[in-house]
């Protein structure tokens, strides 16, 4: 076991193991026995007798507080009528009121969470939901792109997590919420191991895979890159004027008030919100990829899946560069983690883009600028800022003087290569180069000499094209032994 099974296996296609009886992770102690349903029941095919659980008992809580603030909502925004309508009533007819309106919405919660089941097969993971109309997921094992733990900071005092699903081919996410923490960690090694192809008795044995901590980020290390970055300085001035300007110009602090709400909002994200959630950063290895511990508040537990990366973006601001700092960012296939390292120095995340990108020697990379003649009448100024570089494992391109940012790309991952040459740029002798990825991402090559850039074309659609049928297998998890 190790190689992940091939693509076109079906949801009815038996495991690496053979077909047998699926079983589901451990459990916290908490929830409630498993529900066996009857073999042949609808949704099982071939009559596979599947143990299906619940999720945790608070989950009725948290799904009956969204009805309750959608009323809140309804009623806010009613404003005087809903005032009018309550004044009218009685005390106590607004007592029975207020518990009937809790008692629904708690029903509401509690049915909800007792018409959805999941259960894991041989080869899916399988999530009824619905009390008036049933809908079933079935979320193939050798399709998940990454199995997230995540802990709200409610769910974190109550002692739940949530376990988010992603998969290949797929925009919108499936998540389990909630399971005990103890059972989310389970169940996420579970679905980790079979998805590399072990058998559902071992998956259930092995348990969580062994981690090493790679690097973790110091509260004060971020804090010191925020203040450093031009762009939160950039949104706090812009919070400061933009409102003083608006009222000087329509006399109206209304008006200010208006533009003042969404810049603190941009100002939060980009200062507070930031640090929470990068808060406590730590990136560790194992078996079945990175995993990445992060958040103040709410904290996510996510995995970079081994193979998977399309892209890698390290992003040098202007007052980094002194004391030779960087961020290291992510294009996954199907997936929607971005970051890998919020702030590092550059060897330290040199040392985790290993992990990411093996045999790739990112301080060998040579890079070459555009040349001077064309590429300065094209884009004043800014002209200097573009680079590329070659080796034998990536394609890499440089953009940027104030925040530069060096986007590497396997040469094993790229979709298509493109050349474009505008008018302007044609009558300069330059061109760019696009290489297009499986995350929707484009790398470009700008400003480079024609010439160059056609035999770039040519050259790089062969280089993807050898490295893809010599890549080896994208892989979930190895098993330890003299090859692992």
């Amino acid at each position: 076991p190790g190689a992940s099974r091939p693509a076109g296996d079906g949801p009815g296609a038996p495991g690496p193991a053979g077909p047998g009886p699926a079983r589901s992770g451990p459990s916290d102690g908490g929830g409630p026995e498993p529900i066996r349903p009857e073999a042949g029941a609808a949704g099982e095919p071939g009559g596979q007798d599947v143990a299906e659980r619940r999720l945790h008992p608070f989950t009725p809580l948290r799904r009956a507080w969204v009805p309750i603030a959608a009323t809140v909502g309804i009623l806010a925004q009613q404003g005087d009528r809903a005032a009018r309508w309550m004044a009218d009533l009685s005390t106590p007819l607004r007592l029975v009121t207020l518990v009937g309106v809790v008692l629904v919405f708690g029903v509401y919660g509690f049915l909800s969470w007792w018409f959805t089941h999941y259960a894991v097969t041989d080869t899916e993971l399988r999530i009824r939901t619905g009390l008036l109309f049933r809908r079933t997921a079935h979320i193939r094992l050798d399709r998940l792109q990454a199995v997230d733990v995540t802990r709200p900071l409610l769910a974190r005092l109550t002692g739940v997590a949530s376990l988010r699903l992603d998969v290949i081919g797929t925009e919108e996410k499936d998540r389990l919420a909630f399971l005990g923490e103890k059972e989310a960690v389970a169940l996420r090694a579970e679905l980790l191991a079979r998805a590399a192809g072990f058998a559902p008795e071992e998956a259930v044995r092995l348990g969580e895979a062994p981690q090493r901590e790679l690097l973790r980020v110091a509260p004060r290390e971020l804090a010191v890159s925020l203040v450093l970055s031009l762009g939160v300085w950039a949104a706090l001035a812009g919070g400061i004027v933009a409102p003083f300007f608006v009222w000087w110009i329509s006399s109206s602090p209304w008006a200010a008030v208006v533009t003042l709400l969404p810049m603190l909002g941009a100002v939060w994200a980009a200062t507070v919100g930031r640090f929470l959630t990068e808060y406590d950063w730590r990136v560790a290895e194992s078996p079945d990829g990175l995993r990445l511990d992060h958040g103040m508040l709410d904290r996510a537990h996510e995995t970079v899946p081994p193979g998977r990366v399309q892209t890698v973006r390290i992003v040098e601001p202007l007052l980094w560069r002194r004391s030779d700092r960087v961020r290291v960012e992510l294009a996954v296939a199907g997936s929607k983690n971005e970051v890998l390292v919020p702030v590092a120095s550059r060897a330290a995340a040199y040392a985790v883009i290993a992990r990411v990108l093996p045999g790739v020697d990112l301080a060998g990379l040579s890079f070459s600028g555009s040349p001077d003649t064309g590429s300065r009448w094209v884009v004043p100024v800014w002209w200097k800022g573009y680079a590329l570089a070659l080796s034998p494992e990536v394609f890499a391109a440089r953009h940027g003087r104030l925040c530069r940012r060096t986007e590497i790309v396997p040469h094993a991952k790229v979709q298509s290569v493109r050349l474009s040459q505008g008018p302007w740029a044609r009558a300069r002798g330059v061109a760019d180069v696009h290489v297009d990825t499986g995350a929707n991402s484009t790398v470009t090559a700008r400003l480079r000499a024609a010439a160059e850039a056609a035999q770039l074309l040519h050259d790089q659609a062969a280089r993807s094209h050898t490295s893809r049928a010599s890549a080896r297998p994208d892989r979930w998890m190895t098993s330890p032994g003299p090859d692992a």
